[in-house]
C-alpha cells in the first residue's frame, strides 16, 4: 500500500497518477491513468484531454441535470480516450485519495468497457484495467479559457462574471459576483478555499452534495473569508457550465453571509443576483 494526503490506497493504484482536480494535470502526466476528484463533465474532460492522459476517471456529481455530471465521457470517447466515473455517494468529490480507497464506478464510456469497466466496480480495479489502454494520439482543439461576462454597466465594466473553473478566477475578480460551475468542495490537499479572489458573491454547483456533504465543503470556508457564497442544485443547472448555472440553477445551500444579502434557497440564481444588483432582499 501506498500513501497520498496521509490516506492509504491500494496497491492496484500505484501507476496511475492521483489528483484532487483534473486541473493540477503537468505535463508528466502524459500517457497516465489518472484518478482526478473533478466532476465528469466537458471542462474537465477536456482538460484530460488536453493533458494527453491515457486513460481518466472522475467523480459523476450525482450525474444531475441532463447528465452534465457525466457528460465528459462522451467527449472523451470522441477523443479516443478511455474515462470513467466515481459514484458520488462513494467518495468525496474534490479528494482522489478518497475515490482511490473509496470509491465505486457508476459509469464508464464505450473504451472503459471494452477494457472490463463496469458499475460497482471498485476505483482502484478500474485503473488497473484502464492501465491496458493504447495511448490514443487525438485531442480537442484548443479553447479558450472558459470565462464570460454574464452583466456588465454600461461602459462595459464587469458585473457578473461566469467561470465553468474556479480555477480561472484571479485579482481581478475582486468585487464582483462570480458564478463558478465547479463543485463546491475545497481540494483536500489544499489549506485554502481555492477562491483566488475576493468577489462580492461567488457561486458553485453542490455536485449533488454527496458523501460527506462534500460538494458544499467550501461554504464555510469562505464565510470565514467574510465571503459570501452559496451553491446551486446539480439537479436544476449542468455543473461544468455557469451559464447553465447562472441562467436555470436554484439554490441549494448558502453561508450566513449570502443569506445576510437576502440569498434564500429554492430561489433562482438569477433573480437573487438581479436583487443583488438593482438593492433589493430576495425575502
Amino acid at each position: 500500500m501506498r500513501q497520498i494526503h496521509n490516506m492509504e490506497y491500494p496497491s492496484e493504484v500505484a501507476a496511475a497518477r492521483v489528483l484532487d482536480s483534473i486541473t493540477k494535470l503537468t505535463p508528466e502526466d502524459a500517457g497516465r491513468v489518472v484518478i482526478a476528484g473533478s466532476h465528469g463533465g466537458s471542462y474537465a474532460a477536456y482538460c484530460a484531454a488536453r493533458g494527453n492522459v491515457r486513460a481518466v476517471i472522475l467523480n459523476d456529481a450525482g450525474v444531475g441535470w441532463l447528465q452534465a455530471g457525466i457528460a465528459g465521457l462522451m467527449d472523451l470517447q470522441q477523443w479516443g480516450v478511455p474515462a470513467a466515473a466515481a459514484d458520488y455517494r462513494s467518495c468525496r468529490i474534490g479528494d482522489g485519495a478518497d475515490m482511490a480507497r473509496h470509491g465505486v464506478l457508476s459509469h464508464a464510456n464505450a473504451l472503459a468497457r471494452a477494457l472490463g469497466c463496469r458499475p460497482r466496480m471498485s476505483v482502484a480495479d478500474a485503473a488497473a484495467l484502464l492501465s491496458r489502454a493504447p495511448a490514443s494520439q487525438a485531442r480537442p482543439a484548443l479553447q479558450k479559457e472558459s470565462r464570460t461576462v454574464l452583466e456588465a454597466t454600461a461602459d462595459g465594466a464587469a458585473l457578473v462574471v461566469g467561470a465553468d473553473s474556479v480555477s480561472l478566477l484571479n485579482a481581478d475578480d475582486d468585487g464582483r459576483i462570480v458564478v463558478t460551475a465547479s463543485h463546491g468542495e475545497r481540494l483536500a490537499g489544499l489549506q485554502t478555499d481555492g477562491v483566488n479572489a475576493v468577489p462580492r458573491l461567488v457561486t458553485f454547483n453542490d455536485a449533488g452534495i454527496g458523501k460527506d456533504s462534500a460538494g458544499i465543503g467550501r461554504l464555510p470556508l469562505l464565510q470565514q473569508r467574510g465571503i459570501a457564497a452559496l451553491t446551486v442544485s446539480a439537479y436544476s443547472a449542468r455543473i461544468g457550465d455557469a451559464l447553465s448555472c447562472y441562467q436555470e440553477g436554484r439554490i441549494s445551500c448558502a453561508n450566513a453571509r449570502a443569506r445576510e444579502l437576502g440569498c434564500r434557497v429554492g430561489t433562482p440564481l438569477k433573480t437573487f443576483i438581479d436583487a443583488l444588483l438593482n438593492g433589493r432582499g430576495t425575502y
